[in-house]
């Protein structure tokens, strides 16, 4: 468990290179993929969370921590792939038609990821049809981000348009972004909202039931 928590430890400090000697490392050593995967790598984006979500660290922080699991994810991908581990479920996130922000929508997905989601990073100023190509491509969460609210009726546009298609009910859509609330999430028929990063994630896992 020593090595775990140092892996813990790099990924919280962002020390990159460090971790992803460590996963090397233990996985040498016969430790099993998916422990390295929960305690070191997930265990550390967790701690990171929790600390973004209480003010603790800010963005910076989060972006390193992120970039060191990342790293230790390289190392550890093939060996999970070989063991048959598959992500706890796939999402797919992209800014809505207008909107050329970023930062909210890739710490989200950087959030997700740490968690054990497979993401799919669609972009910035996406049509609906963007959204529901995901979805009819196995996504079971949607997540929509707005910066500005000129363009948080193009959330209301993506839900409308799954609707149209019949696929509504096939997925759980998830909005989020700085003009954004609970209130607006209700109004357009979205099944979640989440106000920051953090909880990005344990809104998704609480719309999946996991």
């Amino acid at each position: 468990m020593a090595d775990l928590q140092k892996i813990a430890d790099g990924v919280i400090k962002g020390q990159a290179e460090e971790v992803a000697k460590l996963v090397k490392k233990a996985l040498d050593e016969g430790i099993a993929p998916k422990e390295i995967l929960d305690n070191g790598l997930i265990g550390a984006m967790n701690i990171i969370g929790q600390r973004f979500k209480n003010n603790e660290v800010y963005v910076p922080e989060v972006l390193i921590a992120a970039r060191a699991m990342h790293r230790g994810m390289d190392v550890l991908k093939p060996m999970l792939v070989k063991s048959g581990i598959k992500p706890i479920a796939k999402v797919a996130v992209g800014t809505v038609k207008g909107d050329l922000h970023d930062i909210g929508k890739n710490l989200v997905i950087m959030m997700l990821q740490g968690a054990g989601f497979e993401t799919n990073d669609l972009g910035i100023d996406l049509p609906p049809e963007k959204f529901v190509e995901a979805a009819k491509k196995g996504a079971q969460i949607i997540g929509l981000s707005a910066l500005l609210t000129t363009t948080m009726p193009a959330m209301k546009k993506v839900i409308d348009v799954f609707k149209e298609v019949g696929i509504r009910d096939k997925v759980k859509i998830m909005i989020g972004g700085a003009p954004v609330t609970q209130e607006y999430a209700d109004e357009i028929g979205a099944d979640g909202y989440a106000p920051d990063a953090a909880s990005a994630v344990d809104k998704a896992k609480e719309l999946l039931n996991l």
